[in-house]
This record gives C-alpha cells, sequence and structure tokens, in this order.
C-alpha cells in the first residue's frame, strides 16, 4: 500500500504544482515545477512527518519505487534515439558528432584541472587526486531527460533544437568513455597498478555492444510489428520491448579478463533509432508513446527531486568544491560547444546558446558517482557529495536556462499544448457567445 500511496501522492504533487507556478505567474517549464515538489515531498520536507507513504521518510523508501526511475529513463532513452533520423543526420550528423565530443571532453578537462588545483590548495585531506580527476570525468555527463522535456513541452524546433537532441544523446557515450579511462587512472594512482581492460578494454566493448544489443533488439520490433494492423497494439509490442531491452541491458557477460556490459540509455537509444528508420509506423506510434509516458516521465522527475541530497549544504568544503565544480563545468561546456560549433560553421544562434542548453545533469552522473564509491569512503563521499550538489543546482536551474536559451534562439514560438487547449477553449466559448 506504501508504495502505491508513495507514487500516487508523488504525481498528484508534480501536478500540482505546475498550477500553482501559473497561477503565481511563474513560467517554469514543468520539469522544474515536478522537481521542487518532490524536494518538498521528499526526506527534507514532508517526509520529516515520518508517515509512510505520505511522503518519503527516507532515501531507502525512494529506492524502493527505483522501478519507475529505470524504466521512465529507458522510455526517454528510447525517445531521444527516435532523433537520430538518417534524412535529418544527413545535414546536422558530422556536426553533432564533433561538438558532442568536444564540448564533453572540454568539460571534463576545465573541471579535472581546476578540481587539481584544489587538491593543491586544500590538501589531500579534503579533496584527494584520486577524486579531483574522477569528478573531471563526471562532469562531462549530461541528462537528457530534462533537456526532452523542455523541448516536447513548449514545441522546440529549428537549427538548435535539432542539433541538440543528438548531441545530448551522443554525449552519454563520450562520458562513459571519459569516465571509465580517469577511474581506472584513479584507481591506478590509489592502488598502484593500472587494469588496460578497466580503462580501455571493458568501455568500448560497452559502447559496441550496447550499440548492437540495441540495433537488434530494433530490427526485431519492426519486423513483429507488421503483423499488427492496429497502432494500439503496436504501440503495446514497442512498450513491451522497451521493458525488455531494459532487463537484458543488465546482463553482465565475462570474456575471460573482459567483461562485456550493457548501458541501458545506449541500448535504449538504438532501439528507438532503428525503430524510427526502419518502421513506417514510426511518427504515429511514438505520438502515442509520448503521451503513454507522460505521467511515468513525471513521477519519474518528482521521485529525482526528492532524491537530490540537501544534507551537502552542511558541509563547507562540499559546497565550496561543488560550487567551483559548477562554475567551471557550466564554462566547459559553454566553451565547447561555442569553440566546436564555430569551427563547424553553424548557425549563430547555434554558437551562441547551444552551450546553455547542455548544463541539465542527473541519472548519467549519479550512476558514476555510485561506481566512484569503490575508490573508499573518504574518495567515494568527496565525489557523490560535491556531484549531488551540482545535480542539485543543475536540475533546479538546468531547465530553466534551457528554456531561456530556445527562446532567445527564437525556437520555442508555439504554445504549450495546455495553452493552445485553453485557447481553443477560451475561443470556443467566444464564438458560442456571440451566435
Amino acid at each position: 500500500m506504501n508504495v502505491f500511496l508513495s507514487v500516487s501522492v508523488a504525481l498528484f504533487a508534480g501536478l500540482m504544482f505546475t498550477r500553482i507556478f501559473k497561477a503565481a505567474g511563474l513560467n517554469f517549464p514543468d520539469v522544474t515545477a515536478f522537481l521542487i515538489s518532490g524536494l518538498l515531498i521528499g526526506p527534507y520536507g514532508l517526509g520529516r512527518i515520518g508517515i509512510e507513504g505520505l511522503g518519503f521518510v527516507s532515501y531507502e523508501s525512494i529506492e524502493s519505487v527505483e522501478l519507475i526511475n529505470t524504466a521512465a529513463l529507458g522510455f526517454i532513452a528510447f525517445s531521444i534515439g527516435s532523433e537520430f533520423r538518417l534524412s535529418e543526420l544527413k545535414h546536422t550528423g558530422k556536426a553533432a558528432v564533433v561538438i558532442g565530443i568536444f564540448q564533453a571532453v572540454a568539460a571534463s578537462i576545465i573541471v579535472a584541472l581546476s578540481m587539481v588545483g584544489l587538491h593543491f590548495l586544500l590538501g589531500d585531506g579534503i579533496l584527494s587526486l584520486e577524486s579531483a580527476i574522477v569528478l573531471g570525468a563526471i562532469a562531462s555527463a549530461t541528462a537528457p531527460a530534462a533537456t526532452l522535456m523542455v523541448v516536447r513541452q513548449y514545441k522546440a524546433d529549428g537549427p538548435l533544437t535539432r542539433l541538440l537532441l543528438p548531441i545530448v544523446a551522443l554525449d552519454d557515450a563520450v562520458g562513459l568513455v571519459i569516465f571509465s579511462v580517469c577511474f581506472g587512472i584513479a584507481q591506478a594512482i590509489q592502488g598502484g597498478n593500472l587494469d588496460l581492460y578497466s580503462v580501455v578494454v571493458n568501455p568500448i566493448l560497452e559502447i559496441i555492444f550496447s550499440i548492437a544489443l540495441g540495433a537488434l533488439m530494433g530490427y526485431i520490433m519492426t519486423q513483429l510489428e507488421k503483423l499488427f494492423y492496429s497502432n494500439t497494439n503496436r504501440l503495446s509490442m514497442t512498450i513491451t520491448f522497451v521493458l525488455m531491452t531494459i532487463a537484458l541491458s543488465y546482463l553482465k557477460i565475462p570474456v575471460g579478463r573482459a567483461t562485456i556490459s550493457f548501458s541501458s540509455l545506449l541500448v535504449c537509444m538504438m532501439l528507438g533509432t532503428v525503430f524510427c528508420n526502419a518502421s513506417e509506423f514510426s511518427g504515429d506510434i511514438m505520438a502515442r508513446a509520448e503521451k503513454w509516458t507522460a505521467p511515468l516521465n513525471a513521477t519519474f522527475f518528482v521521485l529525482s527531486g526528492a532524491a537530490l541530497e540537501l544534507g551537502v549544504f552542511a558541509h563547507f568544503e562540499y559546497i565550496l568544491v561543488g560550487v567551483i565544480y559548477i562554475l567551471m563545468r557550466s564554462f566547459g561546456k559553454y566553451m565547447g560547444a561555442g569553440v566546436s560549433s564555430t569551427a563547424m560553421g553553424c548557425d549563430e544562434n547555434v554558437r551562441k546558446y547551444l552551450g546553455f542548453t547542455l548544463l541539465p545533469q542527473a541519472g548519467v552522473a549519479l550512476g558514476m558517482c555510485n561506481q566512484a564509491m569503490a575508490l573508499g569512503e573518504a574518495d567515494g563521499s568527496i565525489i557523490r557529495n560535491v556531484t549531488l550538489f551540482g545535480v542539485l543546482i543543475y536540475e533546479l536551474f538546468g531547465p530553466l536556462i534551457t528554456k531561456h536559451a530556445l527562446e532567445k534562439a527564437g525556437e520555442i514560438t508555439v504554445k504549450p499544448a495546455e495553452k493552445q487547449s485553453r485557447d481553443r477553449f477560451q475561443s470556443g466559448k467566444g464564438r458560442i457567445g456571440q451566435r
């Protein structure tokens, strides 16, 4: 009962906060309302009352509904993968690859250098060299979910938007490689042994086999959907395959000294990519899937807000390192996107505003810092808390900044669907009154 009550309270709170923000004249993206509502029903808000189900009394209670987050991320990755249509990639593919790699590497290098500088300034007791290197790697990751939600809500479209979504998708693959290499180096510094399989072989295998698994599942799904004549049944088949693909991504296959593992985000992205390019029904199915997954995505962001750790503000050193991490990562993303988009001859609005849309950071970064706990309690704690501090700030303000950048670029020109519906209703009442 508590699980169902917690989920229903989370979704209810998120939806009501979108109305509260609108009534207060705050033109915030819905994702920001979801995150703030999550904070208020989390362990630092309503959860402090201690009533199970009526808010989240602990982070363990949030983890009890982790299945929803996993499913939501899979469907979000599937949706982003559907943006990789070959007809459009002919125009943006090369630029997306170059910019996606360059901005991720630039952010990682700039943050790593600043963290290493802090290491020498503050001493090994607060920020070790290993932690500094790993934080630099985590800085490369961008959260695709918040960006996609803003684009969908405001029906953004234009050169910036069409370039942004492939870059955000590519960012996870690049970040995975950077993190694996830097994490291996950090372990080598700590233990004096550099494992080339962990640093080079395993991350490359993970990317290759994730793409292969996603492509295979996408091909099978596309062929099976041809057996149905109803788009409702095709949607059911699509949902089945997304969930099945998420499940298969948990596989780990040892091959000698190497390990074949899979990234659920990359696998689901590839599933969506193959589907949208191989299926003639993909357009209608994706539109239906977007409506079906809307409450799932809303719940995901409320739960993400509830999981934000406000306890990091109790430690000055975390705040200091966190502020520098945020500033340097923001600079790296903006500078990297600006330099590479200029080199690729992109539109002026792309050069000016793309960097601002790459700031959100959440799930992928948290997954990385969980893996970094293998460095030990001291290093793992500083890495996790600085990352949580960054996620808190980026998730609350990142969607707002993304929305503002897309507005400045002139790519949010259509009202949100709910506003259009309300306007049509009002105009309909006017016509009835005239009659």
